[in-house]
């Protein structure tokens, strides 16, 4: 009985291990403008996570309906480095747009993303 006892305090306190580990990397929590979103042509898109990034790592393509992508301005952090925006310097045409993400949070932990906007006529 005394084994059981150890063997499960032991999966318990392994498992409260590992759920700190899941909960460092830095998660998608909004994004402007956001998935599904029909919008008018947006200025910049702004992504913000769970965890503070690294500038240098992180990154956005946005892609066109014809699936070419757009030239962005540049990326720079904001609130404590936990959102992520970048300009788009040019107005976007009516359509479907894909927004490909990818981050570093500070702590080391790598997560990437995608999801779509539509641009309204």
């Amino acid at each position: 009985m005394k084994n059981v006892k150890r063997l499960l305090s032991l999966v318990i306190l392994s498992s409260l291990l590992m759920a700190q580990f899941v909960w460092a990397h830095a998660h998608l929590k909004t994004a402007i403008p956001g998935d599904q979103a029909v919008v008018a042509s947006p200025a910049e898109l702004t992504l913000t996570f769970s965890e503070g990034l690294n500038l240098k790592l992180s990154g956005v393509k946005l892609s066109r309906p014809d699936q070419k992508e757009v030239k962005l301005g540049e990326a720079m952090l904001m609130d404590e480095g936990k959102s992520f925006m970048v300009g788009i310097p040019t107005r976007l045409a009516p359509g479907t747009y894909t927004v490909q993400w990818h981050a570093l949070s500070v702590d080391g932990h790598k997560t990437e993303g995608s999801y779509s906007f539509s641009v309204a006529p």
